[in-house]
């Protein structure tokens, strides 16, 4: 039998046992349900076509330099500069007038630096005021700093608070008192002053 001449027969005893707007409910009926189901229950339906897909290759990282790259490498000496992963990005964003994006960029500059000096360890999904206490439990002299930073932060990014030029120079200022925080020689009794 040809497949065409199988669909008229069906449609035709279709037809013949219900009327063609019950059988057309039914169809749009059926389509909702499976519609339903797939938007509900996902893990029935294939999560894609199948597709070719080139392989990755890991990414090296290069170190500068000609030593060892071990943690101690790459751990910032106490006097040194403060560590510029966000001062480039920070300062250009603030030449274009993106305040806010500038001091998201500095906040994050100052929050690397807690964690290259392992006052803090950062993990996914903390937020500024976690990161805040924590430091501040951990090296009682960077609360002020962080907390003020954090503070113009949250006014920017979740008060959603026009951002100036005065906030992203305010960011400058705290990043460098944090940072001339972290780098005071410590005191005899092995805390930090």
């Amino acid at each position: 039998m040809s497949p065409s001449r199988w669909w008229t027969e069906t449609t035709a005893a279709l037809g013949d046992r219900l009327p063609l707007p019950l059988a057309a409910l039914l169809l749009l009926l059926a389509a909702g349900l499976v519609a339903l189901g797939w938007y509900h229950h996902p893990a029935w339906v294939p999560r894609r076509l199948p597709r070719l897909r080139r392989a990755r290759r890991p990414r090296l990282r290069r170190h500068r330099g000609t030593g060892p790259a071990t943690a101690e490498a790459a751990a910032p000496a106490p006097d040194a500069a403060p560590p510029d992963g966000a001062g480039p990005l920070a300062d250009r964003l603030a030449a274009q007038g993106r305040y806010a994006e500038a001091v998201r960029e500095r906040l994050r500059g100052m929050l690397g630096e807690l964690a290259a000096r392992r006052v803090v360890e950062q993990r996914p999904g903390m937020t500024v005021a976690e990161l805040t206490s924590a430091a501040t439990a951990c090296c009682p002299p960077v609360g002020p700093p962080l907390a003020a930073a954090a503070g113009i932060f949250s006014d920017l990014w979740y008060a959603q608070r026009p951002a100036a030029a005065e906030h992203d120079h305010r960011m400058r200022e705290l990043a460098a008192e944090l940072h001339l925080v972290l780098t005071a020689p410590a005191p005899q009794g092995g805390e930090r002053a």
